[in-house]
């Protein structure tokens, strides 16, 4: 076993309590092959991954297929949910706290300064839109 960086190596948790080291994180392309990896898992896999952020995401992004479990480590951000009715909810994370984003429901995250945040991610058919 070696030890090793959330934010450069994540981990997926898969089928009968498996948990794997993924290759080291490379950017949006990375996304792809995780998925040819272990989409035989379908939307039990997880996706366990650490990112900080100096700034607010530029887009909403959303899982139609599990819940996400988002888990303010360092800083502090303000997630937004847009629910499937429209409505919005906005929940202000500090280190130490953490936010359910359910399936279906489109989030955002506003940073001012800095946040770090390990997110466990049912990643199966994520989507993106616009800011």
């Amino acid at each position: 076993m070696t030890a090793r960086k959330l934010a450069e190596s994540f981990i997926h948790l898969g089928l009968g309590a498996s948990a794997e080291a993924q290759p080291p994180f490379s950017g949006m392309d990375w996304y792809e092959a995780y998925g040819e990896r272990h989409g035989d898992d379908g939307p039990e896999g997880r996706l366990v991954s650490q990112h900080s952020f100096a700034e607010s995401w530029p887009s909403w992004e959303m899982h139609p297929k599990g819940s996400e479990v988002v888990i303010c480590t360092h800083g502090e951000m303000v997630l937004t949910q847009e629910f499937p009715d429209g409505s919005r909810k906005q929940v202000a994370l500090a280190a130490g706290e953490y936010a359910i984003n359910p399936p279906g429901v489109w989030h955002i995250a506003d940073v001012e300064e800095q946040a770090t945040a390990i997110f466990i991610t049912a990643g199966e058919g994520t989507q993106h839109r616009p800011r």
